[in-house]
C-alpha cells in the first residue's frame, strides 16, 4: 500500500474512527485501525466487536492494499505534525512507513486479515433523516439512559419505527425522557430496536448539523450512514440491546393539576446555585410554589442552606416538592425553548418537564425531609 493524503484528511478520518477503540483490549488487532487504500480513497475502519465505525477520505492512491495500524499512536504522530501533505508506505511485513517534510516514522502493524470483517446484513427496511433531527432527539434522550448493568434493557435508548414516526425513550427508572419525529414519505422500516449507551455516544459526537443519516437494523445490529454534500461519509454498525423494554407508556402520567410556565434559563440557573448547597447524602431541593412565586431551597446539615426566588404567573394551590437537582437540570439543558412548562399533581406524584414541541420528560420525586 502506497498513497499520500492531506493531513486534515487523515486527521478528520482518525477522529470519526478511533474513539471506539478500547485503551484495554486482550486482543492486539482491536488496539489497531484497519487501513484499505484504492481508487483514489484510504478507509479505515476501527471496532471493539460490539461497535464499528468506518469512513472513507480522499487520498492520492500510488499502490492499492491494505494494513493495520495501532489508531492511538498514528494519530498522536499525524496530529503534531507540522507539515500539511502525508507518504504512507506499507511493506509486505506490515510495517508502515509515515514521512511528511523533514519527519519519518516506522509503525509496526498486523496483517489487514487478522481484523474483524465489517458486519453485513440484509435489512428490514431502512429510514433516512436529517443528521440535525437524530441529533437533537439522541441528545434529549440520552439523558436518562441507565447505567446500572444488573438492568441492562435499560442500557441504551429505545426506538420504535413506523412508517410515519420515530419514538425515543430511555429511562433509568428514576425518570424517563420521551421525543418524536415525523418521518419522510418513503421510510419502509418498521419495528423497535434497543440502541446501546456506547453506540449512542458515538452517534451524539459524529451525527453533524448538515446532510442526511440512513438506519438500517435487523433483529440483532443496527447501521448508521451518514453522508453530507461533500464526499466523506461515515459508516457506524453496531450489536443492539437484546430483550423487550419496559411499558414506558404506564410512567407517563395521563394529566397533571397545574401546569406552570417557566423561563428556562431562569430556571437553569436557579437551580445550578441551590445545587451548591447539596451534597451526595442530601441530594434534593425543594420547590415551594405560591401565588405569582417559587421558591427553591436546599438544606445540608454539614453544609448549609440556599434560598432562591423566582416571580411567575401562578394562581394555583400551594404545592411543595422535592426532585434531584442534577435530573431536574438535564432536560433543561437539552432543550432550546424559551420557555418550559412544569406538571405537577402532588408531593407524591411524578412530574413533567414540557416544551412546545414533542418532548416529555418525566421524573420521580424524593421524599421531602
Amino acid at each position: 500500500m502506497k498513497l499520500s493524503i492531506a493531513k486534515d484528511q487523515l486527521i478528520a478520518g482518525l477522529q470519526s474512527v478511533q474513539n471506539v477503540v478500547s485503551s484495554r483490549t486482550t486482543l492486539p488487532i482491536l488496539s489497531n485501525v484497519h487501513v484499505r487504500a484504492d481508487e483514489g480513497r484510504l478507509h479505515l475502519t476501527a471496532t471493539d466487536l460490539d461497535v464499528t465505525v468506518a469512513c472513507s477520505v480522499e487520498a492520492q492512491v500510488k499502490g492499492d492494499g491494505a494494513t493495520t495500524i495501532p489508531v492511538k499512536r498514528l494519530f498522536s504522530i499525524v496530529r503534531e505534525l507540522a507539515i500539511g501533505e502525508i507518504e504512507l508506505d506499507t511493506d509486505d511485513k506490515n510495517v508502515t512507513k509515515l514521512s511528511a517534510g523533514a519527519s519519518f516514522y516506522k509503525l509496526h502493524g498486523l496483517a489487514a486479515d487478522e481484523f474483524p470483517p465489517l458486519p453485513k446484513f440484509k435489512e428490514t427496511g431502512s429510514v433516512t433523516l436529517p443528521q440535525d433531527k437524530l441529533k437533537a432527539m439522541l441528545r434529549k434522550t440520552s439523558i436518562a439512559i441507565s447505567t446500572d448493568e444488573s438492568r441492562y434493557v435499560l442500557n441504551g435508548v429505545f426506538m420504535k419505527f413506523s412508517p410515519e414516526k420515530l419514538v425515543m425513550v430511555s429511562t433509568d427508572g428514576r425518570r424517563l425522557a420521551l421525543t418524536e419525529e415525523d418521518l419522510p414519505a418513503g421510510s419502509t422500516a418498521q419495528g423497535d430496536i434497543i440502541v446501546p449507551t456506547k453506540a449512542v455516544n458515538e452517534l451524539n459526537r459524529l451525527l453533524q448539523t448538515k446532510g442526511d443519516v440512513e438506519i438500517r437494523f435487523t433483529d440483532n445490529q443496527v447501521s448508521f450512514r451518514l453522508k453530507d454534500e461533500t464526499a466523506f461519509s461515515v459508516l457506524l454498525v453496531s450489536k443492539l440491546v437484546e430483550g423487550n423494554y419496559p411499558n414506558y407508556q404506564q410512567v407517563i402520567p395521563k394529566e397533571a393539576k397545574e401546569r406552570i410556565t417557566l423561563m428556562r434559563e431562569e430556571f437553569l440557573s436557579a437551580l445550578r446555585r441551590a445545587e451548591l448547597m447539596t451534597n451526595d447524602k442530601s441530594n434534593s431541593v425543594k420547590l415551594a410554589f405560591t401565588k405569582n412565586n417559587l421558591t427553591i431551597t436546599a438544606n445540608t446539615a454539614d453544609v448549609g442552606e440556599a434560598r432562591e426566588s423566582i416571580a411567575i404567573n401562578y394562581k394555583g394551590k400551594d404545592i411543595s416538592i422535592a426532585f434531584n437537582p442534577g435530573y431536574l437540570m438535564d432536560p433543561l439543558k437539552v432543550v432550546e425553548s424559551e420557555e418550559v412548562f412544569l406538571e405537577l399533581s402532588d408531593e407524591l406524584s411524578p412530574g413533567s418537564v414540557k416544551i412546545n414541541g414533542p418532548f416529555h420528560y418525566v421524573l420521580m420525586p424524593m421524599r421531602m425531609s
